[in-house]
């Protein structure tokens, strides 16, 4: 190799090791990008989710407002944070307030998973109130409600069984009207003892399969969710 060979490969090699540098330096300063496993179609933004963790304290949820918060939390955490998101969550009679409906606080729909499949239409639809000509009632399945995470959720059969949403509701999405206790105190205790209706997002196991109201807990505690098949998990749905 000629003096000027070796001149131009030492030169050569210097430049790739400055440009390797510069990559590195910019790779270290690139700001996080944000978790976008939303739909990107913007015709089909993202308004469905089951959260992909409970609160922690069993159906203390702090309430429908804690609830509220809890969803909205999650949604900005995979940027759909402008839009607004209740939780499904039904509420009886007490302290001199009026019963609230599941069904009343969600928006009109239609809504979308976190990969663009419509899982209801409307309010109608997602309750199975009216059928099409084809009797086609909501989209809700295993392989279509997910978490925001676009994740899927442990059901019947997975280790552990996460299958139990709490709702409150009645399969219409309604509050329940008797005097029984089905929403562990309006979602504000965590006991042992209580009750909180629940659904099977899955719509398996046992002999009924409803999304929305499956089965009450075996106690308002977060161990009590958990032994029941659940972890304290919500549905979520935009509601403009």
């Amino acid at each position: 190799m000629t003096k000027t060979s070796t001149l131009i490969c030492g030169a050569v090699t210097a430049l790739c090791v400055a440009t390797g540098a510069a990559f590195a330096q910019q790779a270290q300063q690139a700001p996080a990008q944000p978790n976008t496993a939303r739909s990107t179609d913007p015709t089909k933004p993202l308004s469905f989710f089951v959260t992909s963790e409970g609160v922690g304290k069993g159906a203390d949820l702090g309430g429908l407002e804690g609830a509220d918060a809890h969803c909205q939390k999650l949604a900005a955490s995979v940027g759909a944070g402008k839009q607004t998101w209740h939780a499904y969550l039904s509420t009886q009679p007490a302290e001199g307030k009026p019963a609230v409906n599941a069904r009343d606080r969600i928006g009109n729909g239609p809504w979308f998973n976190t990969r663009g499949v419509q899982i209801a239409r409307d309010v109608a639809q997602l309750h199975g109130d009216t059928l099409d000509a084809a009797r086609l009632g909501n989209n809700l399945s295993r392989t279509t409600v997910l978490t925001e995470k676009n994740e899927a959720v442990k059901g019947a059969g997975d280790k552990p069984n996460e299958h139990d949403i709490i709702t409150g509701s009645t399969p219409d999405g309604r509050a329940f009207a008797d005097a029984a206790d089905h929403t562990c105190k309006n979602y504000t205790s965590s006991a042992a003892d209580g009750s909180a209706q629940l659904g099977h997002f899955d719509r398996t196991g046992g002999g009924n399969t409803s999304w929305n109201a499956a089965h009450p807990s075996r106690g308002c505690g977060q161990a009590n969710l958990v032994a029941t098949g659940g972890a304290g998990l919500l549905y979520c749905f935009a509601a403009n």
